[in-house]
Parts: C-alpha cells; sequence; structure tokens
C-alpha cells in the first residue's frame, strides 16, 4: 500500500516526466509545490524529479534515433558543433526538447547524452530546491 509521501513522489514522478515528452508542461511548478509543502521530502524529490525527467528526455532521444539521420537544421548544428555536451540544455522550455530529438537522430552516444541530460535537469531542480526558503529550512 502506497503511503502519503510515495503517492506525491509517484505524481512528481509522472509531472516530470511527461514534461521532458513533446507533450506541453512544466514540472517544476509541482516541484517546487512539492517541497513547500513537504520540505523533508527535499532530497527524495530531488532524486525523483531528475530521474523521471531524465527518461522523458531519453523517451524523447529514443523517438528522435527512429528518424531518418539529418545533420540539418540549428539544434543538429549546435550538437554537431559541441555533442553531447549540449544537452545540459535539455531542460531549457522550447529548446530543450529539440536537442533531446536531434541528439536521437543524429545518434550520439546514448550513454553520453543521459550523463549530460541528467546532470542540467538535476542542477535545474537542485537550483529551484536552494531557491525556495522552505526547502533549506
Amino acid at each position: 500500500m502506497l503511503n502519503e509521501d510515495s503517492t506525491l513522489l509517484a505524481g512528481l514522478a509522472a509531472s516530470a516526466f511527461l514534461a521532458a515528452t513533446l507533450l506541453p508542461g512544466g514540472s517544476e511548478a509541482v516541484f517546487a509545490a512539492l517541497l513547500a509543502l513537504r520540505p523533508e521530502l527535499t532530497p527524495a524529490a530531488l532524486l525523483v524529479a531528475t530521474a523521471a525527467n531524465t527518461a522523458g528526455g531519453m523517451s524523447t532521444y529514443a523517438l528522435g534515433r527512429l528518424l531518418p539521420r539529418k545533420e540539418s537544421g540549428a539544434h543538429a548544428r549546435t550538437l554537431l558543433r559541441w555533442g553531447s555536451l549540449a544537452l545540459l540544455l535539455s531542460w531549457v522550455p522550447l529548446i530543450g526538447d529539440a536537442l533531446c530529438a536531434a541528439a536521437g537522430a543524429l545518434r550520439l552516444n546514448a550513454f553520453a547524452c543521459l550523463a549530460w541530460m541528467a546532470l542540467g535537469k538535476g542542477l535545474r531542480y537542485a537550483a529551484i530546491a536552494w531557491a525556495l526558503p522552505s526547502a533549506g529550512a
């Protein structure tokens, strides 16, 4: 049986995953609301949000791999120049999804993409947690 903490974290995971796919939505508000409600869940929420948001980004990467390799377009040029390091910006609204899809279409190394994507997304959630007065208390 799920307790209240598990239910809250599962909702956060769903929000974070869906926000990182091509579907519209933002998980930052859900993350901030959860921390405001239950600041003691900060470490778990940070881990869950980062993992779920990264999984959503990697699902977009996987969809990109289904596309024919295409090396044109602004996002492809950025990735050809910077490689998987550019996925540090995968959390940025509008361009993040396109970067993930382009990384897949360009067949960039999945493990490197996963690592940079997770780092960027984790740092974004950590910055949000740090900025909230209740999470630091």
